[in-house]
């Protein structure tokens, strides 16, 4: 028999008034005098771990302090400890004495007692747990979440709490959304994302540490690897708690049409950042100039590309200006890079001794190759000295470009002076004629 609109809205007022009733009657209790000494040995035990907790707090943290060469899953656990002594010395107090109770009484002696011992346990277990949950906003409303449920099971009114979230309902469509309903998909989507996170992180440190796979295709596996498993933790979670899927996709495709014309930008440049991956043009620590930018690659992200330069600067490239730029790759097929500087002699100097003391210059320097010589060549006669070019070839980009420049033409300064080659510079000579300034 379908439920009237009456039964619907009468019966979230009568699991209400049923919870009032049941509150009622648990504080009428607490005035009995074996409740109330119940709650007063609670208290005594919590004044006893409080006192407790404050005198080996900074007891344990110094003696922390030394623990220098523990691994770092041990030292993390030993400061979740410290963090929550004081609610540890109290469930190891408080079980005992439920214990010693039950043996010596009633069990209606204990109850309340058992009750404020499954609580605490249950906030201990939960606090140390949801530590995993590194986003510190949802590991405060799963921590409370889990503890309210934990609370309502250790009282039996699981099924009330239930029975009041599903009365809160609205239909869309065929389906039928309860408060029930999405509380259920909430937890159900937190618990399989920061499972697909564990997996993600622990698959991606496997990946990183293959020197088969190139640092490319690592970043590539890596987020193929995070949309397969985020994507199938949201399809399972939806599915799992009855939502159907097939309006959702319908309506996905609507968005996306959308989304397509107002965020061309950003799909561009996600589909560069996947074509920057497979075609392997640039990589993690691969030194590149775009424009005026020159620096090494320091991460490959979705939309852009991170590039460190010289002085510490991070510039955010997007995927898509190194896709339809020029840009010029110093370590993209193999290490080495070939330099070339200018200079000029005077007219005096013999060539053939300014050309070999060049090369020789060039080879003394650090970072110089010595197998691959230095050459140098004539360009052209200038106005005021003879212009040459020198080549030299270094195997590490990364170090920089225009230090070892400078310290090649200080090279060839000290090479010149030693040798009495002039480096000449333009002379300008002036006549007075006579008359002239009549």
């Amino acid at each position: 028999m379908e439920p009237t609109d009456l039964d619907s809205q009468s019966a979230p007022q009568d699991i209400v008034m049923d919870l009032a009733m049941q509150a009622q009657t648990f504080a009428e209790g607490l005035l009995r005098p074996w409740n109330a000494y119940q709650v007063a040995i609670a208290l005594a035990l919590l004044l006893v771990a409080h006192v407790a907790a404050r005198i080996l707090a900074p007891r344990l943290h110094d003696w922390l302090r030394g623990r220098e060469g523990w691994p770092k899953w041990r030292m993390r656990a030993m400061v979740i400890v410290h963090r929550r002594l004081r609610v540890l010395i109290f469930v190891a107090l408080i079980w005992p004495v439920i214990w010693i109770m039950g043996e010596l009484t009633w069990p209606s002696r204990s109850y309340l007692l058992d009750i404020i011992g499954q609580l605490a346990l249950a906030w201990l277990v939960i606090a140390v747990l949801s530590r995993l949950i590194q986003n510190r906003f949802l590991r405060q409303i799963i921590r409370v979440g889990v503890w309210i449920w934990v609370t309502l099971s250790v009282l039996n009114l699981t099924d009330r709490a239930r029975a009041l979230l599903d009365s809160a309902a609205m239909n869309i469509g065929e389906t039928r959304f309860s408060l029930w309903l999405i509380l259920q998909g909430a937890v159900l989507l937190t618990l399989l994302i920061v499972g697909a996170r564990f997996l993600s992180q622990s698959s991606a440190g496997s990946i990183r540490r293959n020197d088969d796979i190139s640092p490319s295709m690592q970043v590539l596996l890596i987020k193929l690897l995070q949309v397969l498993l985020y994507g199938a933790a949201f399809i399972i979670g939806l599915r799992t708690v009855g939502v159907d899927l097939t309006g959702l996709a319908v309506l996905s495709g609507a968005i996306g049409v959308g989304l397509g014309f107002g965020l061309q930008k950003v799909v561009s440049n996600l589909v560069s950042g996947v074509i920057i991956l497979l075609d392997k043009s640039i990589k993690p620590g691969d030194v590149i100039s775009l424009d005026e930018t020159f620096g090494w690659i320091s991460s490959l992200g979705a939309r852009y590309v991170s590039v460190v330069t010289r002085d510490g600067k991070e510039f955010l490239i997007p995927n898509e200006d190194l896709i339809t730029g020029q840009v010029v790759n110093w370590s993209h097929s193999n290490e080495f890079v070939r330099l070339d500087i200018y200079f000029g002699t005077a007219y005096g100097d013999d060539p053939h001794e300014v050309r070999r003391i060049a090369v020789e210059a060039a080879r003394g320097v650090d970072r110089v190759l010595s197998f691959k010589s230095p050459v140098c060549h004539i360009v052209g006669f200038g106005d005021s000295s003879v212009d040459y070019i020198l080549r030299f070839w270094i195997r590490d980009p990364t170090g920089g470009l225009t230090n070892i420049r400078g310290n090649v033409y200080l090279a060839l300064w000290d090479a010149f002076q030693a040798n009495g080659i002039s480096i000449p510079f333009p002379q300008r000579e002036v006549r007075m004629l006579d008359g002239a300034g009549d």
